[in-house]
């Protein structure tokens, strides 16, 4: 079992905990699954580019590493989500398209299910908290989605989600643990693996953990050498955590403006598969991503979120620090405004 090492101070005492509480749990998804939903998909989402992140004036690393960036800041609806949202909707029966789907989101994963809602002709609801960016309220209504705003975070929204689920018969969609949603994310990883072949690790930011744990499945079960390391805010540590525990924690608060990686617990499927087959997990505070999004937007005029710029804060501020000649793959996983817009905090 490989190690997932939350934090690099005084963690080795805590792993045993970690991978005795996993060791009996069966992994969620498969490169079977994964595989099936690239094919499900392939004709509604966008193959992204992974472009190598050259002549940047203020090079991580002083370019004495390869970088390559994922581009799924340019994914139909904004964001990866498209994919596991179309993957599980793909898979339901024309009386449940018709009664309609429901999530709750901090905006990425309610525009993916909007978008797949559209594509399938079945009405939408999206539960959002009230830190949800103005921008993304308007292009949920724009996709045709009702929305309701409830809650600080994605936990409180995703209460009265579940509790409208129930009451009006509609299909929940989750935006992190459902292994057909994390199947749909893990596509991302068979592209990366096509476009470049020769990746020694890939970088991707952590919010629930479904992007995360379908990258590594699919990269471990094709390039089990490749490294995968996941990035969470200082604010919001919730796998960290919970894999230090060897449990699903909930965190009593969450101090992070980066709202899409802020959930307070995530879930066992998830914490199973992160503990198996994820190499490290580093943590970046919000000034941090913030000062990497500025760079996305001054650098090649991407205009991202914060979550999106987690994972190249982790280069850039060395809490992931290549080896020489080393070819790291940097997963854009959102765009946004925060980079183009948002002065740096004080």
């Amino acid at each position: 079992m490989r190690r997932v090492v939350a934090s690099r101070v005084n963690m080795d005492e805590r792993l045993t905990n970690a991978e005795n509480a996993i060791a009996m749990t069966e992994l969620a998804i498969t490169i079977d699954d994964i595989a099936s939903a690239h094919e499900r998909i392939r004709q509604q989402v966008r193959r992204t580019p992974c472009l190598r992140a050259r002549f940047f004036r203020e090079a991580p690393g002083g370019e004495q590493f390869a970088l390559t960036l994922k581009l799924e800041c340019l994914q139909v609806s904004g964001s990866f989500k498209a994919r596991g949202a179309s993957n599980k909707a793909a898979l339901l029966d024309t009386a449940q398209l018709r009664r309609g789907l429901i999530t709750a989101s901090g905006g990425n994963h309610a525009l993916g299910v909007a978008y797949a809602g559209w594509r399938h002709a079945a009405p939408v609801h999206v539960v959002v908290p009230h830190s949800t960016a103005a921008s993304k309220l308007a292009r949920l209504r724009d996709w045709g989605a009702k929305v309701t705003i409830e809650g600080e975070v994605w936990d409180e929204a995703n209460s009265v989600a579940l509790r409208i689920a129930e009451l009006e018969g509609l299909t929940y969609i989750h935006p992190f643990a459902d292994p057909q949603v994390m199947a749909g994310q893990g596509t991302v990883a068979l592209e990366i693996l096509k476009q470049s072949k020769d990746v020694d690790t890939v970088l991707v930011a952590i919010g629930g953990g479904g992007l995360i744990a379908g990258i590594a499945t699919a990269i471990k079960a094709l390039k089990p050498d490749t490294k995968v390391i996941g990035v969470e805010p200082i604010g919001a540590p919730t796998l960290s955590r919970s894999v230090a525990a060897g449990e699903v924690i909930t965190l009593e608060r969450i101090a992070t403006v980066a709202g899409t990686l802020a959930p307070r617990t995530s879930d066992a499927k998830n914490l199973a598969i992160i503990s198996t087959l994820v190499d490290d997990i580093v943590l970046v505070s919000d000034d941090e991503m913030l000062d990497a999004a500025q760079q996305l937007w001054f650098e090649m005029g991407l205009s991202v979120e914060l979550s999106a710029a987690a994972a190249l804060a982790a280069v850039r501020t060395a809490r992931y620090v290549p080896q020489a000649d080393e070819h790291v793959c940097i997963v854009i996983c959102g765009a946004g405004e925060d980079g183009a817009r948002l002065p740096k905090a004080s």
